[in-house]
C-alpha cells in the first residue's frame, strides 16, 4: 500500500501534541488516553496535518521524536494515524496497538500497517 503517510514507517519523526493524555476531545467529549498530536508542517488528505498517536509515553508532553512503527489507516476515513514509539516500545504487537488507541479508532474500520 502506497499512501502519504507510509513514507514514515521506520522513520524518526518529531511530533508536536495538541491532545495530551488524559485530556477531553474539544468537540466530542472523550478522554484520549494516550498522547495525541501531529507532524508540524505536513498534509493529510483532510487538510489538516498528518495525526500522531504517541504510544509507551505516559505523562503528558509537548513534543516527541521517536520511530514510526505503524501506521492505522482507516478503511472508511480518508485521516490515517502514525504510531510513533520511544526505542523501548518498538515491539508492540498490532493487537495492542489497537487496545491503546481503541478510545477513537473503536468508530472506524482500521488496518495496521508495517514495514
Amino acid at each position: 500500500m502506497d499512501n502519504y503517510a507510509t513514507k514514515y514507517l521506520g522513520e524518526n519523526v518529531t511530533i508536536k501534541i495538541d491532545r495530551p493524555i488524559r485530556s477531553n476531545h474539544p468537540k466530542y467529549g472523550f478522554v484520549y488516553e494516550v498522547n495525541y498530536g501531529f507532524v508540524p508542517d505536513t498534509k493529510a488528505p483532510d487538510g489538516e496535518e498528518i495525526d500522531a498517536y504517541l504510544l509507551g509515553v505516559n505523562t503528558p508532553v509537548d513534543e516527541f521524536t521517536g520511530k514510526c512503527i505503524a501506521i492505522i489507516h482507516r478503511l472508511n476515513d480518508d485521516d490515517d494515524k502514525l504510531v510513533i514509539v520511544p526505542e523501548s516500545f518498538e515491539n508492540i504487537s498490532n493487537e495492542d496497538i489497537l487496545k491503546n488507541t481503541h478510545f477513537q479508532e473503536k468508530y472506524f474500520k482500521v488496518l495496521i500497517i508495517r514495514k
